[in-house]
């Protein structure tokens, strides 16, 4: 995986067009053994990689122990994720 620096075109967005910037609340799809929940990140940096020769933005972020589920998490490791999936919850400067 080659790391690459974002261009003049290189604004992260979710999929609803909202700018992704650090600070942004999100939330993004996990999986926990066989299930799949929804959980609430802050995003710390945004950054993008060559991945099977395509640009992809990555993010990285810190859960914040909102999320759907029975089970609670057990590691609030920072992650880093792929920008696809994700959608903006609380924009950075509304905190």
């Amino acid at each position: 995986m080659r790391r690459v620096r974002l261009s003049k075109r290189g604004h992260i967005h979710d999929f609803t067009g909202a700018p992704i910037v650090v600070g942004d609340t999100v939330v993004y799809a996990t999986r926990q053994a066989n299930r799949v929940r929804m959980t609430e990140a802050v995003i710390l940096k945004t950054t993008s990689a060559i991945i099977g020769g395509r640009v992809v933005p990555l993010l990285k972020v810190k859960p914040t122990g909102q999320e759907s589920g029975f089970v609670r998490r057990r590691s609030f490791r920072v992650e880093t994720i792929a920008a696809e999936h994700v959608a903006v919850t609380i924009p950075g400067d509304d905190i």
